[in-house]
C-alpha cells in the first residue's frame, strides 16, 4: 500500500471513523459493552466492507494530493522538463504551448486510480445491502417446529437477526458519505495547487489568447502575400492584352470559316450544275443503252477478276513463284478493265 511517508496521517484520519464503528460493534459482539445486539454474521460481514474500504483509500483524493505535495520538487522537475520539450518562438520570444491544468491531471492519474475512486461511492452503499440480505438469509429460522414455543423462539431469532442484518447497509451508506467528503476535500486541494502553478509558470506559457492572436496575424501574412503574388503574376494590363489577343485570333478564325464556307457552297453549286448537265447529256446520247450494256459487262469482269486475284492470295503460300506470275497476269486484266470502263464513260458522257 503506497501511503508515502507523511501520507499516513492522512489515510489513518479518513480510516479511523470507520474503525471505530467497527470497534463499537466488535465491543458488543465480544460482550464488552451491551449497548446493541449484534450477531456473528452480520459482524463478520461488517468488518468485511471495512477491510475493502481500506483497499480504496490509497485512491481517495485527499491522500492523492498529499502524495503530491510530498513529491512536490519531482512533480515542478517534470513539469519544467516538459516545458522546455513544448517551447514555441514567436516574434523573438520562446514560451511553452504546455497546459500545467492538463499536465496535472495525467500526472494525477498515475497517483492513483481513477476507476476505483469513480465507483468508491456507489459500491459502499451496494455492499451494505448486499451484507444486509446475506445476514437475514443466514439468520432466516426453520419453522418446521412442533411446539408453539418452539415457533415463537424461532420469530424471535428472526427478528433479532433482521434487525441486526441492517448495521450493514448502515455501514456501507456512512462509508460512501465518508469517501465522498475526503475526494471533494482533496480535489479541492488539486484544484488550488493547480491555480498556483498556473500563476508561477504564466509568464513561461503561451495563453489561449496570445496562440489566437498568433494564429489570425499568421493568417493575415498568408493572405496578403497570397495576395501580392496574385498580382505579380497576373498584373491587369496583362488580363486585358491577353483578352483583346484572343479577341482578334476568334474573329480571325471566324472569318477564315466563313469564307471556306462560301467556297465550299460554290464549287458544291458547280459541280451541281454540271452533274445535271452530264445526265442530261447521257439520256440524250444515241447509244446509251449499248454502252450502259456494256458498263454493266466490264463491271462483272472486273469482279470476277477481283475474286480470282483473291483466290490467287490465299494459294500464295503453296506456289510463291507461280502466283507471282498469274498475280501480274490478273493485274494486268484488271487494269485494262478500269480502262475499258473509263472509256465507256467517257462515251455516255459524248
Amino acid at each position: 500500500m503506497e501511503n508515502g511517508g507523511g501520507c499516513f496521517g492522512k489515510f489513518f484520519l479518513i480510516a479511523l471513523v470507520p474503525f471505530l464503528f467497527v470497534l463499537f460493534l466488535g465491543a458488543n459482539f465480544f460482550g464488552l459493552i451491551n449497548l446493541l445486539s449484534v450477531s456473528s454474521h452480520t459482524f463478520y460481514i461488517i468488518v468485511a466492507i471495512f477491510l475493502i474500504f481500506l483497499l480504496f483509500i490509497p485512491h481517495n483524493a485527499s491522500v492523492s494530493v498529499c502524495k503530491i505535495k510530498n513529491q512536490f520538487k519531482i512533480t515542478q522537475n517534470e513539469l519544467e522538463k516538459n516545458l522546455e520539450k513544448t517551447a514555441l518562438t514567436i516574434d523573438g520570444k520562446t514560451k511553452s504551448v504546455l497546459s500545467v491544468r492538463d499536465f496535472l491531471d495525467d500526472y494525477f492519474k498515475n497517483i492513483r486510480n481513477d476507476n476505483f475512486a469513480k465507483i468508491a461511492s456507489s459500491t459502499f452503499p451496494m455492499l451494505g445491502i448486499l451484507g444486509t440480505f446475506i445476514a437475514i438469509a443466514i439468520s432466516m429460522p426453520d419453522f418446521t417446529v412442533s411446539n408453539t414455543k418452539e415457533l415463537d423462539r424461532e420469530i424471535s431469532t428472526l427478528l433479532a437477526g433482521i434487525g441486526t442484518a441492517f448495521y450493514a447497509s448502515i455501514f456501507g451508506i456512512f462509508l460512501s458519505l465518508w469517501w465522498n467528503f475526503f475526494e471533494r476535500v482533496g480535489l479541492s486541494q488539486i484544484e488550488n495547487l493547480t491555480l498556483s502553478l498556473e500563476e508561477i509558470y504564466s509568464k513561461y506559457i503561451w495563453s489561449k489568447k496570445e496562440l489566437l492572436k498568433f494564429k489570425y496575424n499568421q493568417k493575415a501574412i498568408l493572405d496578403s502575400e497570397f495576395v501580392k503574388a496574385l498580382k505579380e503574376v497576373f498584373n491587369l494590363d496583362f488580363i486585358k492584352d491577353l483578352n483583346k489577343e484572343h479577341l482578334q485570333s476568334y474573329e480571325k478564325i471566324i472569318d477564315t470559316t466563313k469564307n471556306a464556307l462560301v467556297n465550299l457552297e460554290q464549287s458544291l453549286q458547280k459541280a451541281s450544275e454540271r452533274l445535271s448537265k452530264n445526265v442530261q447529256e447521257l439520256h440524250l446520247a444515241s447509244n446509251t443503252i449499248e454502252a450502259k450494256e456494256l458498263l454493266e459487262q466490264n463491271i462483272k469482269q472486273f469482279n470476277k477478276s477481283a475474286k480470282e486475284l483473291k483466290d490467287l492470295l490465299e494459294s500464295f503460300d503453296n506456289d510463291l513463284d507461280g502466283a507471282l506470275e498469274k498475280i501480274d497476269s490478273e493485274l494486268a486484266k484488271s487494269v485494262a478493265m478500269v480502262e475499258q470502263m473509263a472509256e465507256n464513260i467517257k462515251t455516255l458522257k459524248e
